[in-house]
């Protein structure tokens, strides 16, 4: 059952730009936010969680594509101290339990860059993953098609997992891509002017050689 992630806010001016890479998705009862986000060069954007005291949570990012592929994160709890910090990262996750109860703040900065922009990717999940319906208080011990059930929900969640960072890694290599694409071509069509204005040079150069002069424009030497 899918519910709704909780609060985040974004702050900074390309929110707009947000592209859905891996659509935001809840499993199971875990709130997660999941998604991926433009952040242009010197910006900053910050989202918010509220989390339960004793909650377990997990933040995890990558940046897909911009510069050299690297972010500022800092993660702070609800009374402004900061938790966690990370600069020009290109990817990392970090486990951590809520020591209070509050709205916890992960701000991505890329102020540190002064021309590129970068999308990135963040999964936030809250809370830890609950039971299969009908699991939850189990007295006796789980039926083999229970244990069956289980193990095909924790390798369905797994499979979640890895098709996430397969179009991670595959966003990443296409971008990458289309910028060495772009790269060759705009360094062809360079050569290609260069060459041709060689080309056009040694033709002036040559013609002149073999032009033939008219004598008023033939300089003589002076007769004393």
């Amino acid at each position: 059952m899918s519910k709704k992630p909780s609060l985040y806010q974004p702050k900074g001016s390309g929110f707009g730009l947000i592209l859905f890479l891996a659509l935001s998705h809840t499993v199971s009862l875990v709130n997660s936010v999941e998604l991926t986000f433009e952040l242009p060069d010197n910006a900053r954007e910050c989202f918010y969680e509220e989390i339960l005291k004793n909650q377990s949570a997990t933040l995890e990012f990558q940046v897909v594509s911009g510069g050299r592929y690297d972010v500022d994160l800092t993660l702070e709890s609800p009374t402004g101290e900061v938790i966690y910090r990370q600069k020009q990262t290109q990817f990392d996750s970090y486990n951590f339990v809520a020591a209070a109860t509050g709205i916890y703040t992960a701000c991505f900065s890329n102020e540190f860059s002064t021309f590129s922009h970068k999308i990135v990717y963040m999964d936030f999940q809250v809370g830890d993953e609950q039971p299969l319906p009908g699991l939850e208080e189990h007295a006796t011990v789980l039926t083999q098609l229970e244990s069956s059930a289980q193990e095909i929900h924790k390798g369905l969640n797994a499979i979640l997992d890895y098709q996430t960072h397969h179009r991670l890694r595959e966003a990443q290599g296409r971008k990458r891509a289309e910028d060495l694409n772009e790269r060759v071509l705009w360094w062809s069509l360079t050569e290609t002017a260069a060459i041709l204005l060689i080309a056009i040079g040694q033709v002036l150069v040559l013609r002149n050689f073999f032009s033939e002069k008219k004598p008023s424009q033939m300089n003589y030497p002076l007769m004393k």
